[in-house]
């Protein structure tokens, strides 16, 4: 009688901590570009649909103002942190605090430079991959011509930065005619794009020996696609311009005939995290340490049009 008791009772525990809300906490990076907005409108989302209580903290791109966060959600005793880093490394300390305190911790959109134990799982693209894929796209585009590019680099740090400028050499390496022949940050933020890429133009006669713009984000090629335009010359003619992330705003330059092409960056990474850590929750079992999303390339032959109200829709 004694062990049917304790194995009712235990059974009643498990449900009602099952039908309970689950409660997770978001760091997430700041609001620094359209694309960063849509994410978090879709972790909003996706939280909602699940019955999650999702609690969100905007570090507006500090790292200090992130592990603060996170730091506050431990001591609340949340069932799971969501991290977007705003940098690669100095995770280490407030992730074994996490760990101590068995919550799980997933990355969203961005790596860290820590052991993947950890964290529980991490949710992106590969973000290599991107650069490479956008560097195809303008090793194709120039067609063995001489092309001297110039390139707005990420948050300096930062994994995107990082890795999609590793992506982007790989592809152009072996092709002499293509040359990097400027690269700075632009902080992901439109209005630094635009400052960095007057400089360029300012060093570069003009604009005139530039033959294309490689962005780390949709959000400083559309800063710079202004900066261009005041230098009196025609960008996606003049210079082309080839970025990441599909944001509304780049296929309105496309369909302007002011871009043209960029590498999709899923904003929805909450939607595969908290599946993961549902069969966490329900089973215990641990998911792979990478959740891959697709990374797609888009130019001016895609509809450019319909892409942008598509993608208006989903919170940008």
């Amino acid at each position: 009688m004694k062990s049917l008791f304790m194995t009712t009772v235990a059974a009643l525990a498990f449900g009602t901590a099952a039908a309970s809300a689950q409660t997770v906490g978001f760091a997430q990076i700041g609001s620094e570009s359209g694309w960063r907005a849509a994410e978090t409108t879709i972790t909003r989302q996706q939280a909602d649909e699940r019955g999650i209580d999702l609690k969100f903290s905007d570090a507006q791109q500090k790292q200090e103002n992130q592990i603060a966060a996170i730091r506050s959600f431990i001591a609340q005793g949340v069932d799971a942190i969501l991290l977007a880093p705003v940098v690669a490394t100095g995770w280490d300390s407030v992730l074994e605090e996490a760990k101590d305190a068995e919550i799980p911790v997933v990355l969203l959109d961005r790596q860290v430079d820590s052991d993947d134990d950890l964290y529980l799982t991490a949710v992106g693209s590969d973000l290599v991959h991107e650069g490479e894929v956008a560097g195809q796209w303008l090793v194709d585009a120039v067609d063995g011509k001489d092309c001297r590019v110039v390139e707005l680099q990420g948050t300096t740090g930062s994994s995107p930065a990082i890795d999609r400028k590793t992506g982007f050499e790989n592809a152009i390496k072996g092709h002499d005619n293509i040359e990097i022949i400027r690269s700075q940050t632009g902080d992901f933020t439109r209005a630094q794009g635009k400052e960095v890429m007057e400089s360029f133009l300012q060093a570069e006669n003009g604009g005139k020996d530039i033959c294309a713009l490689y962005a780390h984000n949709d959000d400083m090629a559309v800063g710079a696609i202004q900066a261009i335009k005041e230098a009196g010359l025609k960008p996606g003619e003049d210079i082309l311009v080839v970025s990441i992330d599909a944001v509304p705003d780049i296929f309105q330059a496309m369909a302007n005939g002011e871009a043209n092409a960029t590498v999709e960056l899923t904003p929805n990474m909450a939607g595969p995290a908290f599946d993961a850590l549902k069969t966490y929750w329900d089973s215990g079992e641990a998911p792979e340490k990478f959740i891959q999303t697709e990374s797609k390339l888009y130019t001016a032959s895609d509809d450019p049009k319909g892409q942008y109200e598509a993608r208006k829709g989903l919170g940008y």
